[in-house]
């Protein structure tokens, strides 16, 4: 009796041991993205909207970014072609705080300095310039008269809309080249002999017009005639007010530290010279505040859209309940519930990400092009985006992923 025990027990032992050992299935990549692309289908217009929010903000700062990178570009594109080598020297002011003058050799000595290429130059005329001699004489519209050198288009990179610049002929007549902002005020569109304007008490002709200069904008609005005339008839002193100099490229900087004491020996603390181009860096620098400022609005459209996400993933634990029980029941551990949900938050984010790349290409393609700026959006706004966005997606799906999987089969069943 007592053996037969020791039999029975020994068998029931030996069909404990050889009982299997449950093991949850694992969820290959392919699964968890099947499981979570499955979540998200049935909820189509929440996943929308809270994609929207992430989309608009990725679009924001790669728009931003792009915009701003393509202005960049444009900038040195154009200052590839007018050259920085331009450089501008100008009368500051005495001791005294007099204004001060430039001498009258100043241009020939600075031409003497080697890696100077060309200099030319401009003097304030005391006059002003009307349409006709019936236009009232405070109507003068802001166009200056200035006397200039034949061969300022050429150091400045000046360029002709139509008619023709003074030559040393028609420098001692009373004949005029407008800049572009001056021809328009003045209503001038063609130079010819039927274009005449009323200038410090005398009729002049337009013989051309100018093209916008980018480098000297300050010829735009101006009226200029021929240095000869100008101390004819407009008692112009003959100083110099502005001397425009072209250098060498690679002697900038040189040519640069001596001007001032190369223009004035006397006195070169009563000269100023400045470079043109680094204006319209400048300019470019000021455009980068604004430019931040939208960076900073974009992330904050991020956040919301952030936020949108950890919305729809907490009422989608709410909402399936009744699926996380069942699962569970089924054998589904807590951590692969994680990864549901995990994914689901990934998968969301991702759309709005690649969703808001897209779009910030296309406004950046579509303002670059009616700016005529070429199209430049950097690799790196792509990937840091989408990189943002699953960041996002990660945090924002951290806290309804984790409260899934502390549901417990039972309170999830009986809850739904």
């Amino acid at each position: 009796m007592a053996s037969m025990t020791r039999a029975s027990a020994t068998n029931a032992s030996a069909t404990k041991v050889a009982r299997p050992r449950l093991v949850a299935a694992r969820l290959r990549p392919r699964d968890v993205l099947r499981v979570g692309g499955a979540g998200l289908r049935t909820r189509p217009l929440r996943v929308f909207l809270s994609a929207l929010g992430i989309a608009i903000g990725i679009a924001a700062m790669v728009s931003v970014v792009g915009i701003s990178t393509s202005s960049r570009e444009d900038l040195n594109r154009q200052l590839a072609a007018l050259g920085t080598n331009l450089l501008t020297v100008g009368p500051g002011q005495s001791l005294f705080g007099d204004d001060a003058y430039l001498p009258e050799d100043a241009i020939d000595m600075i031409g003497r300095i080697g890696p100077v290429e060309s200099v030319s130059a401009t003097g304030n005329v005391d006059a002003r310039v009307y349409r006709n001699d019936h236009i009232p004489s405070g109507q003068s519209g802001g166009i200056g008269v200035r006397a200039a050198r034949t061969d300022l288009p050429a150091t400045v990179g000046a360029t002709l809309a139509n008619g023709a610049w003074l030559s040393d002929a028609t420098a001692g007549y009373p004949t005029v080249v407008l800049g572009a902002t001056a021809a328009d005020r003045l209503g001038v569109t063609e130079a010819g002999p039927e274009a005449q304007v009323w200038l410090g008490g005398h009729w002049f002709t337009v013989v051309g017009v100018l093209q916008p200069v980018p480098l000297a904008e300050e010829l735009d609005s101006a009226a200029l005639i021929g240095w000869p005339v100008a101390e004819q008839l407009l008692d112009f002193d003959g100083y110099a007010t502005t001397i425009y100099t072209r250098t060498r490229e690679d002697a900038v900087e040189n040519v640069r530290a001596v001007l001032a004491a190369t223009a004035n020996p006397e006195r070169p603390n009563e000269v100023t010279v400045s470079r043109p181009s680094d204006a319209l860096a400048a300019k470019q620098a000021t455009d980068q505040t604004l430019n931040g400022l939208l960076l900073g609005l974009g992330a904050v459209a991020l956040l919301v859209g952030g936020v949108g996400v950890a919305n729809t993933m907490v009422i989608s634990v709410l909402e399936r309940r009744a699926e996380i029980g069942l699962r569970r029941s089924l054998g589904a551990t807590r951590g692969q519930i994680r990864l549901q949900f995990l994914a689901e938050s990934l998968l969301l984010s991702a759309l709005g990400g690649a969703g808001g790349v897209l779009v910030g290409i296309v406004v950046t393609t579509i303002y670059a092009s009616t700016q005529g700026w070429p199209t430049v959006v950097p690799a790196w706004a792509m990937t840091g985006g989408l990189t943002a966005t699953l960041v996002i997606g990660a945090i924002a799906g951290l806290y309804p992923a984790v409260r899934a999987s502390r549901l417990s089969p039972t309170e999830a069943l009986s809850a739904s």
